[in-house]
């Protein structure tokens, strides 16, 4: 059974990048490397893993990659601190009158 990771990095300006590989020890190497000139991730190191799952289904993995990248920065901030019991509200939507 190969495995498959849904990771999130903190790049050096803040932000997050949310990626999936087979191989997340070689993944982050490249990341932190710069081996991709043309990647979202370049300019922004040194970069920090700070969140990650397995998946034994690469199709589960990659549907997850897609939805954390939609999420905002205060949902992901709470997925990276464990903190599961505020997801259900960061994903609604408020709207001012």
């Amino acid at each position: 059974m190969k495995l498959s990771f849904v990771y999130i990095l903190k790049c050096a300006d803040g932000s997050y990048y949310t990626g999936v590989t087979s191989n997340l020890s070689q993944r982050l190497f490249k990341h932190q490397s710069g081996i991709y000139k043309d990647s979202y991730t370049y300019n922004k190191r040194p970069v920090e893993l700070v969140y990650f799952c397995e998946f034994t289904d690469i199709s589960i993995a990659i549907d997850t990659e897609k939805k954390i990248k939609k999420w905002s920065r205060a949902k992901k901030e709470a997925l990276i601190a464990g903190e599961y019991e505020k997801l259900p509200n960061l994903s609604k939507k408020h709207f001012h009158s």
